[in-house]
């Protein structure tokens, strides 16, 4: 009974949440019109006229999530496989809590690092490449962020290839299979869907995040796809019309109920596409 009720209550809750953004963002849509909103190419709440176009944000939220994806994947699965496979258990044990802390440095530590470490740095690569390279961008804070959820995918891809069965490694290594050839053709296979999980989650994570980007690529909503110009993402701009005393009932703050719906059924489709991944790939190797 305890069980069900604590199982209700987390429904509740969530379809609480859900209700109370539906409606603001009905009455948002009721003042400015659902198209426009979707495929607007200019973000300025508090312009005048006020333009509530979300590509920017998207386009910002996408850019910073791919570098993230592009910094943190491979480092997080080739170090669970290091892990899990390679080294010896003396030294999984002290590596292991050591990658992890990274999990707990605060992202406001992180942005810090992006804002007064990576930032200068990219930009002084840039120039002296002769690249036109803004002092904030999505490159320092997608960098950043990618080192944030690299502890995210590493533990969570470590214990999924740990629970592979042993007796899948040994049939391969009996057939002939040098060790690599067996993570390669057995082992990683088998723990696809879970990895696949793992970096869906750390994709979560980092949509997420308003901290770094605050701190390391600035609050210009552009329309740009370049790495090494500022840009801004959709938690951001939530946290900025929320911030201090605000007028519920103007367009300016009901715009932020509007972008956490988006952001809702962004995370949701994403979700779907993990657990429809996860059992396509189940099913073929279980």
């Amino acid at each position: 009974m305890v069980l069900l009720v604590c199982s209700a209550v987390a429904v509740a809750t969530t379809l609480g949440i859900l209700a109370s953004v539906l409606f603001e963002s009905f009455v948002f849509f009721r003042e400015v019109p659902l198209l426009s909103f979707l495929f607007g190419t200019q973000w300025a709440p508090t312009g005048s006229p006020a333009a509530f176009g979300i590509l920017p944000l998207l386009a910002g939220t996408i850019l910073i999530t791919v570098i993230a994806l592009i910094t943190a994947t491979p480092l997080g699965l080739f170090s669970a496989i290091y892990l899990s496979e390679y080294a010896t258990p003396t030294l999984r044990k002290s590596l292991k809590p050591v990658l992890e802390l990274l999990a707990g440095i605060p992202t406001v530590v992180l942005g810090f690092f992006a804002a007064l470490t990576v930032a200068p740095f990219i930009r002084q690569v840039g120039t002296g490449l002769g690249l036109d390279v803004a002092s904030e961008s999505a490159l320092a804070a997608g960098l950043v962020m990618g080192m944030m959820i690299v502890p995210l995918i590493s533990s969570l891809s470590d214990d999924i290839i740990n629970a592979v069965p042993q007796s899948l490694r040994d049939g391969s290594l009996a057939m002939g299979a040098t060790p690599s050839e067996t993570v390669k053709r057995v082992v990683l296979p088998a723990a696809l869907p879970g990895i696949a999980s793992a970096i869906m989650l750390a994709i979560s994570r980092a949509i997420g995040e308003t901290m770094i980007v605050v701190m390391a690529a600035g609050l210009a909503a552009n329309l740009s796809f370049n790495p090494l110009a500022a840009v801004s993402t959709i938690t951001v701009q939530i946290a900025t019309l929320l911030v201090g005393d605000q007028e519920f009932d103007s367009d300016k703050t009901l715009s932020a109920f509007a972008l956490g719906l988006v952001l809702f059924f962004f995370t949701l489709a994403l979700n779907i596409a993990a657990l429809r991944l996860v059992r396509k790939y189940r099913q073929h190797y279980e």
